[in-house]
C-alpha cells in the first residue's frame, strides 16, 4: 500500500488540478459615520451626493497553502461640502491554495479570492447605509483584474530608470 495516493488516481500531488477554497470569511474591521444626523437625513439636492471610493486588496500568507485576503472599501458621500455618511470596511477570508504555480498566487488571491468576498462586503455596507437613515448604497461592481493590471503597471513605471 505504499503507492496510495490521496486524490485516488494513481497521480501524485503534484500532478493534480490546481484548487481554491474558502475556508472561513469575516468582517476583520467596519466603522460607519453619520456625522450630520438627524439634520443630513432630511436634506435634498437636485444632483445628488458626491459619491467616493476607494479599493484596496491585501493579503497575507498564513502558512504553506492557507492565505489571508482583506478587501478594504473606504467611501463616503458630500453634499455641498458636507459629509453626509462615510464607512471604512476590511473584509476578509481565508483562503486555501493547492497545485497553484507560485507565479500564480498573487493575483489569485487580489483577483479571484477578492471577487468572491466582494458581494458580502456590498451587502454589509448597504445595510450599514440604509440603518444609517439613508437610501441604501450599492458600492458598483469592481473589475478586481482590472485594478490588478493597474498596480502591476504603476509598478512597473516606477521602477523604470528615469530619462
Amino acid at each position: 500500500m505504499a503507492n496510495e495516493f490521496p486524490n485516488g488516481n494513481g497521480t501524485g500531488a503534484a500532478d493534480a488540478a490546481p484548487s481554491m477554497s474558502a475556508l472561513i470569511q469575516y468582517t476583520k474591521d467596519f466603522s460607519f459615520e453619520n456625522p450630520k444626523a438627524p439634520r443630513a437625513l432630511g436634506q435634498q439636492s437636485q444632483q445628488g451626493p458626491q459619491m467616493s471610493l476607494q479599493v484596496n486588496v491585501s493579503t497575507v500568507v498564513l502558512g504553506d497553502t492557507d492565505y489571508e485576503t482583506v478587501l478594504r472599501l473606504e467611501g463616503k458621500a458630500e453634499l455641498d461640502n458636507d459629509t453626509l455618511f462615510a464607512f471604512d470596511l476590511s473584509y476578509a477570508g481565508v483562503f486555501r491554495l493547492v497545485n497553484v504555480p507560485q507565479e500564480h498566487i498573487h493575483p489569485v488571491l487580489v483577483i479571484d479570492c477578492a471577487r468572491l468576498l466582494f458581494p458580502f462586503a456590498r451587502q454589509i455596507i448597504a445595510d450599514a447605509v440604509q440603518g444609517g437613515g439613508f437610501p441604501p448604497f450599492y458600492v458598483p461592481t469592481i473589475d478586481f483584474a482590472q485594478l490588478y493590471q493597474q498596480r502591476v503597471q504603476e509598478l512597473q513605471g516606477e521602477g523604470a530608470p528615469n530619462a
